[in-house]
């Protein structure tokens, strides 16, 4: 183990924030970029580690990682096209602490090679796997972290539904797995956490950000919020543009915020179908799944899933019933949870600070009718909840 490994491996979902100053697809990005400043703004707002390109195609240099190295203690992941050990050496004496070992450029003798001798440097490795070839390549090298690029390097397109069903495939597995390219938003990071990465990449969106550190915070901070009874194409818009990360949609029998369907979402939120008993395919992103209770709409409690697979506990109020015991009960639950019951703009933020959930989520207060949001209210619940 490392310290750049061990760092990526803490509870909940760490971030690699990248500097560079420009991608070959799209152009210039942050050309007066400097590293020092930073790795060193990355490393307060919260990043685990800090990516470094060293490559001149980014408008990156080893003088760039010299420079970081003297601003942060935070890890220092050198990203370039790296193909001897030469190339490694002097990496390690710039300050590196990993290195990218790219598998679309080595083969396995090659990659192995690279690895064994940054070993003997005293440097870790990120290995990066683009699709399922090159993941098994990464797994059968016996790589401690994995990164699964949701871009493709020769067309340079993204591929995020690719990208999350290889993290999934490696739930399991004991590699740190590392979800790079395409996040843009705290839901798609989500995302990339709920199919069972262990920490994100983030680039693009943080040098294109006016405050690239505070962008950084935006997307990891957490609780995110979820807007759920929709029903309207208009309340949807106005969930979105007050900033929320999931939309809910009620597919159960006898809810008076029954929707039709799953209303389309833009591609950097998540939507969520929420069923009672059984859940269905509904194309949703998510699946919020409560308890069948007789004579009652709805059990009290649920589970949020992702491809069938539980990734959440949903601690909510019985249906039209109120429980004074219901914050200390949230706060008691291990693990990744949703608060539920009754929340809105008065009480969300005591809520927040009360139980520190990973996510939030309100309906009923926030309508001026069943199934019609208030979109004042809907904006001051997710201002209040942040």
């Amino acid at each position: 183990m490392g310290r750049f490994r061990d760092a990526l491996a803490i509870p909940g979902l760490a971030a690699i924030a990248e500097v560079k100053r420009r991608s070959p697809s799209a152009g210039d990005l942050r050309p007066d970029a400097d590293p020092a400043d930073l790795a060193g703004q990355f490393e307060r707002a919260g990043a685990a580690a800090v990516s470094i390109l060293v490559d001149e195609r980014f408008g990156g240099s080893l003088d760039d990682l010299r420079a970081a190295r003297a601003a942060t203690t935070a890890p220092l992941l050198a990203k370039g096209f790296f193909t001897e050990e030469l190339d490694l050496l002097k990496l390690k004496i710039a300050g590196a602490d990993a290195v990218l070992i790219l598998l679309r450029d080595l083969d396995d003798q090659r990659a192995a090679a690279l690895m064994a001798y940054a070993h003997e440097l005293g440097i870790e490795t990120l290995v990066e796997a683009h699709d399922a070839n090159e993941l098994q390549r990464a797994v059968g090298l016996e790589a401690q972290v994995i990164g699964v690029n949701a871009r493709d390097l020769e067309s340079f397109e993204i591929d995020r539904a690719a990208q999350l069903a290889l993290v999934a495939r490696m739930r399991d597995h004991d590699s740190v797995i590392v979800a790079e390219s395409g996040v843009h938003s705290r839901a798609q990071g989500a995302a990339a956490e709920l199919a069972g990465a262990d920490a994100i990449l983030i680039g693009s969106a943080l040098m294109r950000a006016e405050d690239p550190a505070a962008r950084l915070h935006e997307i990891l901070s957490r609780p995110l919020v979820k807007v759920c009874g929709l029903t309207r194409r208009d309340d949807v818009d106005a969930a979105v543009e007050a900033g929320a990360d999931m939309l809910g949609f009620i597919l159960a029998e006898g809810s008076p915020r029954r929707a039709d369907e799953v209303l389309t979402v833009p591609d950097d939120r998540l939507s969520v179908a929420v069923f009672v008993g059984e859940a269905q395919d509904a194309g949703s992103d998510l699946v919020q799944l409560y308890e069948q209770e007789e004579g009652r709409v709805r059990g009290r409690d649920a589970v949020l899933l992702y491809h069938g697979e539980t990734v959440a506990r949903v601690v909510d109020l019985p249906w039209e019933e109120q429980d004074p015991s219901h914050l200390q009960r949230a706060a008691a639950v291990d693990g990744r949870l949703m608060l539920a019951g009754r929340l809105g703009p008065d009480n969300v933020r005591e809520a927040v600070r009360a139980v520190r959930p990973w996510g939030v989520d309100a309906a009923s207060r926030l309508e001026s009718a069943p199934g019609i949001k208030d979109h004042d209210k809907v904006r001051a619940f997710v201002e209040a909840a942040r």
